[in-house]
């Protein structure tokens, strides 16, 4: 499970580290909202991206939210 989430994770961002995120890259982070919602059934917000620093960060709030 949590190889998938990183699998769909690497898909949208590519080799950006998400930690430098940067506005020019914020569609990567609209599409990565995007397919979890749809593969994972779960909505996240602009406060969980904010609070997250690594994937695993973001995987732990779609599992506490599904």
């Amino acid at each position: 499970e949590v190889k998938d989430f990183i699998e769909n994770f690497a898909l949208i961002f590519d080799e950006t580290d998400p930690a430098e995120l940067t506005t020019e890259e914020f569609a990567n982070a609209l599409g990565l909202i995007a397919v979890i919602e749809e593969e994972y059934e779960v909505e996240l917000n602009s406060k969980d991206l904010e609070n997250s620093i690594t994937v695993g960060d973001i995987y732990d709030i779609v599992k506490t939210k599904k």
